[in-house]
């Protein structure tokens, strides 16, 4: 088995282990992830901060399953950070001595800029890269970070999370000291002028799935889902407003009940004193950071320029015994530069062209017969990192082909269809892809075939290419274009 890594997050409400895999040196995916709602701040802050018997035993027996259940992965590491509650306690040092007698395991408290660094650099590595405040609600504190040009830029730790405000106030029903509570501790908070905001975190997310829902938002994907201030503030007026039938109705989870009053509430607040338009869900957060902290650690945190993770790791997984996607991908890129204008394509989806190109063949690895299916599949499901929705829809759809069909024929009604861009670029893209596919029909190197173009003839020269001739017939090409082999 390749290595493995586990990493144990334990926040003030839930404690979460994720076992990474690596497939290559950058390239990762998850093996397995549990989450554990230990609320090891339970009636801690109405104590002085003071941790309680009961959730430290809860939090206690949960570990010992969590190691449990890294070591059947035979993880070589074993990653474990504690955030708020551990902080703030005063007799932290009981709970730390504990886990360490009972389990030989040493957890590390890290500070509210640590957690928040890890956040945010997360953010930077596998949502697209966009200047945005990352915003990270959890049980016992909110920590912040400002993104500039892919890189964590300023970090802040707030004493504000959804733990505290409920038993601090909710408990009492007192909602205007909360609210007066969380709008102190912002003004803490530089103008950050910047109208992107990350959320990070169960609540953020837990929100965002249930307006997902609510709205039948038609990629079933919530890291780098997308919403606009109006319909988020919009759809937590609703939530605060709500009893537990109508939670229910709105799509939250019962274990959320209890929490995501407060969770909506922190949120509210921010979002109206950063003023930020554009919602992001980042389903990445401290335990990515802690594991990309180590995966890159003699990189200085950030990925190889161009590298996508997601992309790697399926071509590690499942194109093992050809590179023909690679030298489609090469091929592609050439016809694109060649035609994107006489075609009139936008030159940005070059980079969704090539990586559905290096994709092409991956669900052969699945099954030969109906591949492309398979490939669409893998890539729909398993592209998560460093792409938007619109670009996983596009380059995942690209990967459809049926012999005599356009590929905007094959968007299913009920289907990702608006996420994508217009039929005529959906159409044009993919003749490119599927023209460089049976170019290298005969398995050749794609830098063995010339091409040039006039008055709208491509002319493809080169040595085997015979196959390619007889392919030709299966593909739609987009009526300003004519391909002649010379």
């Amino acid at each position: 088995m390749a290595k493995c890594t586990a990493v144990i997050d334990i926040g003030s409400n839930s404690m979460r282990l994720a076992v990474f895999q690596k497939t290559s040196r950058f390239a990762f995916h998850i093996l397995h992830e549990v989450k554990s709602s230990v609320r090891i701040s339970e009636h801690a802050y109405i104590n002085g901060g003071h941790l309680q018997n009961e959730a430290m035993d809860r939090t206690s027996r949960a570990i010992a399953e969590f190691l449990s259940i890294a070591h059947s992965f035979d993880a070589r590491k074993i990653l474990c950070v504690a955030t708020s509650a551990l902080r703030d306690a005063p007799n932290a040092n009981t709970f730390l001595s504990r886990i360490r007698r009972e389990y030989n395991l040493s957890i590390k408290v890290i500070t509210g800029e640590k957690e928040a660094y890890f956040g945010g650099m997360a953010c930077a590595n596998l949502l697209p890269r966009m200047d945005a405040i990352t915003v990270d609600v959890g049980g016992g504190s909110s920590e912040f970070t400002r993104l500039r040009n892919g890189k964590v830029e300023s970090l802040f730790s707030l004493n504000i999370g959804t733990v505290r405000i409920k038993e601090l106030f909710f408990d009492q029903n007192n909602i205007a000291g909360a609210i007066a509570y969380i709008d102190e501790a912002l003004t803490q908070l530089p103008e950050f002028d910047i109208d992107t905001l990350i959320g990070i975190g169960g609540t953020f997310r837990a929100l965002s799935r249930s307006l997902m829902k609510k709205e039948e938002y038609p990629l079933k994907k919530l890291h780098g889902f997308m919403t606009d201030e109006s319909r988020f503030l919009g759809f937590t007026d609703q939530i605060l407003e709500a009893g537990p039938k109508k939670l229910r109705s709105l799509f939250i989870k019962p274990d959320r009940f209890d929490t995501i009053k407060p969770g909506a509430l922190i949120l509210q607040r921010i979002i109206r004193k950063t003023r930020t338009k554009k919602l992001v869900c980042s389903g990445v957060g401290v335990r990515e950071g802690v594991f990309l902290s180590d995966l890159l650690r003699n990189s200085g945190d950030v990925f190889p320029a161009n590298y996508n993770p997601s992309v790697r790791y399926l071509l590690d997984t499942y194109a093992i015994h050809s590179d023909h996607g690679l030298q489609c991908a090469h091929l592609s890129k050439r016809l694109f530069e060649l035609l994107h204008s006489p075609l009139n394509l936008d030159p940005a989806y070059q980079h969704e062209l090539i990586i559905a190109a290096k994709l092409l063949s991956i669900g052969v690895g699945v099954r030969y017969y109906t591949y492309q299916r398979h490939s669409h599949y893998l890539a729909i499901n398993a592209l998560d990192y460093a792409l938007s929705h619109s670009q996983i829809a596009l380059i995942s759809h690209l990967l459809l082909f049926k012999k005599g069909h356009t590929s905007s024929a094959l968007i299913t009604k009920e289907g990702y269809g608006s996420l994508l861009p217009d039929n005529t670029t959906v159409d044009t893209l993919s003749a490119l892809l599927r023209l460089a596919h049976i170019l290298l029909a005969g398995r050749v190197n794609a830098s063995s075939i010339t091409l040039s173009y006039e008055e709208e003839i491509l002319t493809v020269r080169g040595s085997h290419l015979y196959l390619a001739k007889e392919q030709l017939k299966n593909i739609i090409l987009p009526k300003n274009l004519t391909v002649v082999f010379d």
